[in-house]
């Protein structure tokens, strides 16, 4: 059996909002899986559904940028908070974007291999930047967005610059419409991606793996419900089209009114305007999602002194 360490458990209690206990039995009943201590806290319905961390586990910024018809993201880590508010760090994420706007880069290999108009590549101004500062950075990921008629919509949530901060969105309209009803359109439904934390544009496209993961829970859900074999398969399969449905952007209810579909809002537009709006496609980079954190000695003391092993 594995060892179920302090650290452990306070990770496993700030990404469930369960119990420090039953934090604890849900590692024990795992083998100090993670991901697996998760979903039996939610199958035991002690934890609520879980999409990607909110809680970052890196520091740095996102950028993002845009030029008509087309929009990028990236996001730059660092190891501290102090650094991101850093006018060299700063200037170096809004030019990396800049770069990644102009060449196309679909990756952060090829963005870190551009030119950087400082002189020498992308990778190589990294470098010298970490020289300077006196701590690690890196170019963790980029994404690019284009129509091919319509606008890219930015926006940045926690702004520590413009254009910079924690969170960066961008929306892909396209259509006829006017500008005028197009960027307004694109500027609330980024605030609600910002907000809402889509998996996916709709619920085809949400990864078959997450569908099958909620399914697991769901069945085990539904099975300590004892009611007849045919009652629980339709629970579960009413509990996997709830869950697509909550996590799939056109289907998600606009946080701006909390009872419209967001595909709805978009139609609507659309008549309104008299004109074609499509949401095309998004990108949502939240700093340091994914990114595993160790946590600090402190807090595993005093996971510790209130009694977890």
């Amino acid at each position: 059996m594995a060892e179920i360490t302090a650290a452990a458990v306070k990770e496993l209690r700030d990404r469930s909002g369960a119990g420090m206990m039953d934090c604890k039995k849900a590692l024990a009943e795992t083998n100090g899986d993670m991901e697996a201590a998760v979903d039996w806290l939610r199958a035991k319905g002690l934890a609520a559904a879980q999409k990607k961390s909110s809680r970052t586990a890196a520091e740095g910024l996102v950028g993002v940028a845009v030029a008509g018809t087309k929009g990028v993201a990236v996001e730059v880590n660092s190891e501290t908070d102090f650094v991101a508010k850093n006018d060299q760090f700063q200037d170096f994420v809004r030019t990396v974007a800049e770069i990644a706007l102009k060449s196309g880069a679909a990756d952060a290999e090829a963005l870190s291999a551009q030119a950087h108009p400082a002189g020498g590549t992308v990778a190589e101004k990294l470098v010298s930047n970490i020289a300077t500062i006196g701590e690690n950075q890196t170019l963790r990921r980029v994404a690019q967005l284009e129509v091919s008629q319509g606008v890219v919509v930015p926006y940045v949530h926690n702004a520590a610059a413009p254009g910079l901060g924690k969170i960066g969105v961008l929306v892909a309209l396209e259509g006829d419409a006017p500008a005028d009803v197009l960027e307004p359109l694109g500027k609330q439904i980024a605030m609600h991606i910002a907000a809402a934390f889509p998996l996916a544009l709709s619920a085809a496209d949400i990864d078959p793996a997450q569908l099958e993961r909620e399914r697991a829970i769901a069945a085990e859900k539904a099975a300590e419900s004892g009611k007849p074999a045919e009652i629980v398969a339709k629970m579960v399969d009413g509990a996997v089209a709830k869950f697509a449905k909550e996590n799939a952007l056109l289907s998600q209810l606009f946080v701006m009114d909390n009872k419209t579909p967001v595909a709805d809002v978009v139609a609507k537009a659309a008549k309104d305007a008299g004109a074609s709006i499509s949401l095309k496609n998004y990108v949502r980079f939240q700093l340091g999602e994914g990114i595993e954190k160790e946590t600090s000695d402190f807090a595993a003391e005093v996971a510790a002194a209130a009694g977890v092993a």
